[in-house]
């Protein structure tokens, strides 16, 4: 497949890796600076390459949506015209400091997404796990006891495709139901986030509370 990330910091970044690595064509694209995007597409090796948004969305396949809350409406306006494509959600709706959700109970990043692009095809992934784990993960893929990863959405075929991207990161795919399941993962996710930078043991203690919250 062909897969657009928008917003190639960490979370993109890694991710766009590890899907050139599987053998997905990545543009990575909209990160600080023209340098690192070059840097990223480099060292992802295999079909990976840098561009702009525009770039990296026509004729996508699956475009990651991974950058700030605060950053949505810019990164969507360089990319243009979403209709009909499948995006992969794993922006938490955090405030400018990062504190808390600005979306939260009644609704969702994801939905108040769908909103703003009502001809697109949205999923919620990878935003309940924290992006440091994500390498060893998919070293580990082949083991048969893999981590689950939840993921939730209305469209059945776009579901289909982030099942499959899910899987060869190497996670367990979790179809959690539709859309508006967003709104009780986001808040998980923060938990996850907050036990990964905040607690005592880093990554490894959210990444353990995820597994064993299953």
């Amino acid at each position: 497949m062909r897969i657009g990330i928008l917003g190639s910091g960490l979370m993109g970044g890694k991710l766009g890796t590890l899907l050139a690595r599987a053998g997905h064509e990545v543009v990575f694209s909209y990160a600080r600076s023209d340098q690192k995007l070059a840097t990223l597409a480099r060292e992802a090796k295999g079909k990976a390459r840098s561009g702009t948004p525009r770039e990296a969305t026509q004729e996508s396949d699956a475009v990651l949506l991974a950058v700030h809350w605060s950053r949505i409406d810019e990164v969507l306006n360089e990319a243009g015209d979403l209709s009909g494509r499948v995006i992969v959600s794993c922006s938490l709706p955090m405030n400018d400091h990062n504190t808390e959700l600005v979306v939260a109970h009644t609704s969702s990043g994801s939905e108040v997404l769908a909103k703003r692009l009502p001809k697109a095809r949205i999923v919620s992934a990878f935003n309940t796990v924290p992006s440091e784990v994500l390498f060893g993960v998919f070293e580990a893929r082949r083991k048969t006891n893999r981590p689950s990863l939840v993921y939730c959405g209305d469209d059945p075929g776009s579901k289909v495709l982030a099942a499959e991207l899910i899987g060869e990161v190497g996670f367990n795919p979790i179809d959690a139901g539709p859309l508006r399941i967003a709104r009780y993962t986001e808040p998980f996710g923060l938990l996850v986030g907050q036990l990964a930078y905040e607690g005592n043991d880093g990554p490894e203690l959210a990444y353990r509370f995820e597994r064993f919250g299953k």
